[in-house]
């Protein structure tokens, strides 16, 4: 098929893409001690000049003592990685491209990756790393007062710079996700709760922080997923009227995209329908979504990092005929991105046969 519906410029509020290709958020891990370098704000702008829509930056962290679980993943406060954002943003709109930081608190997440160990105190709602495996304490009501503010100046900092929207990361296990996940929330007070709709709270709270910050039309995405990294098999939500009660009073307190990360995009959310997460967001919200998942690979993420598995370029007819219907609004491609910054303009000028393949090894370089 034709890449026509890829290739339609996309509006909302104050952003304005060019097209609705957006680079995932993809941990890289070049920025020691939080600071990303030259390199990375050289990484971004190729892919702006590869003409990719809407550029989301890896996880970067708030202002919290463990926020993140290894020591090469970018900071969003502080002097000077502030200024290799200042770099990296001013470069991608050089390109004529637009970006958006994630915004990460990855909680009680491990990292099997590195021995590396953050400064206490861990937040964690209830001091649980997964179900069962308890090794911290929960999260304080100061604590969780501060992770709020954290996120808010670092939305903040992000307008201030020149950022053109922001994204919350709210999925695979890690801190605002695990408010979510019963298995890892038994809190009491009003942070926790029996329904997954109580248990919104804390993500609530963090979207509200981060509209009070960057006022009603600077966008704000917020990245969610059903599985966790600690159990590929989770459903946070069972039906669609469970997903509808997750979703509302997010959207209520200001989220404006729902990018809904499955491992494989083609995959229903729920039986009877083809609609796949992020179309079934969609349908209960009216709001615009992101899907994403193994977008235009024959393998997805997770095969490749535990069984070294590579991935081969693959037909994306099955997406545009979603994109056509308008199940989705945007769609977010990883690890094709990865590999080739051109990635989106061979797919515009029909060039399939110039697509790169995925390996691990692509994950040591900043190409």
């Amino acid at each position: 098929m034709a890449a026509d519906a890829l290739f339609r410029p996309f509006s909302h509020k104050s952003l304005h893409l060019k097209n609705r290709i957006v680079m995932a958020p993809m941990t890289r891990s070049f920025s020691p001690h939080g600071v990303p370098p030259s390199e990375v704000a050289t990484y971004y702008r190729r892919r702006a000049e590869g003409e990719v829509g809407l550029i989301l930056s890896e996880g970067t962290v708030v202002d919290r003592p463990a926020a993140k679980n290894d020591p090469n993943v970018p900071h969003f406060h502080g002097e000077q990685a502030l200024a290799g954002w200042k770099r990296v943003i001013d470069e991608v709109h050089a390109a004529g491209g637009r970006m958006a930081p994630q915004l990460w608190h990855v909680g009680s997440a491990r990292n099997p990756l590195t021995k590396w160990v953050a400064p206490p105190p861990v937040d964690s709602p209830s001091g649980l790393s997964s179900p069962g495996k308890r090794f911290t304490e929960p999260m304080t009501d100061s604590a969780i007062a501060d992770t709020i503010a954290a996120f808010g100046r670092a939305a903040a900092d992000a307008k201030r710079l020149g950022f053109d929207s922001v994204e919350i990361h709210g999925a695979h296990g890690y801190l605002i996700d695990q408010f979510f996940w019963a298995g890892v929330n038994e809190r009491t007070d009003v942070y926790g709760g029996a329904t997954l709709a109580q248990r919104t709270r804390f993500a609530v709270d963090v979207v509200k922080s981060i509209r009070a910050a960057v006022g009603e039309d600077f966008v704000i995405i917020l990245r969610l997923s059903q599985w966790k990294q600690q159990d590929f098999n989770v459903k946070l939500a069972q039906t669609p009227q469970e997903m509808a009660a997750w979703l509302t009073p997010l959207v209520d307190a200001g989220v404006d995209i729902l990018h809904c990360s499955q491992r494989r995009f083609w995959e229903p959310e729920f039986e009877g329908s083809e609609l796949n997460f992020a179309g079934w967001a969609k349908k209960l919200t009216g709001k615009p979504t992101i899907t994403v998942g193994s977008v235009g690979l024959s393998g997805e993420f997770i095969e490749t990092l535990a069984k070294g598995a590579g991935s081969k370029p693959a037909s994306i007819d099955n997406l545009l005929r979603r994109l056509e219907r308008e199940e989705f609004d945007l769609v977010a491609v990883g690890r094709a991105l990865i590999s080739d910054p051109q990635w989106a303009r061979k797919v515009r000028e029909g060039r399939d046969s110039e697509l790169a393949a995925f390996d691990r090894e692509a994950l040591a370089t900043l190409v």
